[in-house]
């Protein structure tokens, strides 16, 4: 059992392995990021990167995977209250042996609570040819030794890191206004705002995602989360950060039907984002609603024909509550010359 006295600032493990399949590429995207690089690889031929590949917030569950295989589970771990920064450094494909590995590059005992401290740590995920694809820094929380902070038993680790989805999945719900047309890179506005969509977290989609990403028991069992500081059932940051992504394509995909006659902008990837912040659990039977806004833009200098725009993004409780936020940023076309 690891608690908070056991971590060692520069310490290196390396946090075992997972292999991923065309399929898992495919199940895990079809629910959150149904996008055709992602889903259709015929069509990914003829995107950005040239084949098919696996969404980011895919190869973030699957790191978050081999944490909770190689450590996690076996400390006194309490959850993390963001991600500082994560980079995807280069895209995983069909079968990739991902590789993990941690380091702790700082530690801080709480002010406010004496019984748990903080780690920063520096997340890797790195292919079979160790060429990195993920790289992340973000603060994990830990109870001190002698506090009741053990994870309770059970056989948290059943089930493969592939996404199944429940019988009945709730939908990505549209908001009422209209979606306005999609724009090329040259002619998007600083200051745009947008509502992506919504979606009710149930049980079981809460369930589901954890069994596969993220099986702390806080997330996969009622009576277990209710013994942890959550107190009851609660999804995890990357369910919320994925159910984000897929408002954010049915969005996509409303934005490409209001365009018109004429080919519409493509998206390419994204490079990663920072600031991501979990503000608030998200319980079951919460209704989060998602919004964007673009923040900045500028040309890519390495593809002329390409351009970056940053957004910063949330996710709204149905009591108004700020539940999760980040800064974001993606590559999209300029208008033809």
């Amino acid at each position: 059992m690891l608690y908070f006295e056991d971590f060692i600032v520069g310490e290196t493990v390396s946090a075992g392995s997972i292999a991923v399949s065309q399929d898992d590429i495919i199940a895990f995207a079809s629910r959150f990021d149904a996008q055709d690089f992602h889903v259709d690889p015929e069509a990914a031929k003829a995107s950005f990167g040239g084949t098919l590949i696996a969404s980011g917030w895919h190869s973030c569950s699957l790191l978050m995977r081999l944490m909770a295989e190689s450590f996690l589970l076996n400390s006194s771990g309490m959850g993390a209250p963001g991600i500082e920064e994560v980079k995807w450094l280069r895209p995983v494909q069909p079968g990739d042996l991902l590789h993990g590995r941690r380091t702790v590059t700082e530690i801080r005992p709480s002010r406010s609570r004496p019984d748990m401290g903080l780690i920063r740590f520096r997340l890797e995920l790195v292919n079979q040819r160790e060429e990195p694809v993920l790289e992340q820094a973000n603060w994990i929380m830990f109870g001190r030794r002698g506090s009741d902070a053990a994870q309770p038993a059970g056989d948290w680790l059943a089930h493969p890191p592939r996404y199944v989805p429940p019988v009945f999945a709730s939908p990505i719900e549209p908001p009422l206004k209209p979606t306005q047309a999609a724009r090329f890179f040259d002619d998007i506005e600083i200051g745009q705002r947008f509502e992506l969509g919504s979606c009710v977290f149930t049980a079981d989609e809460i369930v589901a995602f954890a069994r596969a990403f993220d099986p702390q028991p806080f997330h996969m069992d009622e009576e277990a989360a209710r013994a942890s500081s959550f107190g009851r059932l609660a999804a995890s940051g990357w369910h919320t950060a994925a159910v984000w992504m897929a408002t954010m394509v049915t969005h996509r995909q409303r934005q490409l039907a209001a365009f018109g006659p004429g080919r519409a902008p493509r998206l390419g990837p994204s490079p990663g984002f920072k600031n991501l912040k979990w503000s608030k659990p998200v319980f079951a039977g919460d209704r989060i609603t998602y919004h964007s806004a673009v923040t900045d833009k500028r040309a890519s200098a390495s593809r002329p024909q390409w351009g970056l725009f940053f957004h910063h993004n949330t996710g709204v409780n149905q009591n108004g509550e700020e539940v999760f936020s980040f800064d974001g940023c993606v590559f999209i076309e300029r208008t033809p010359s």
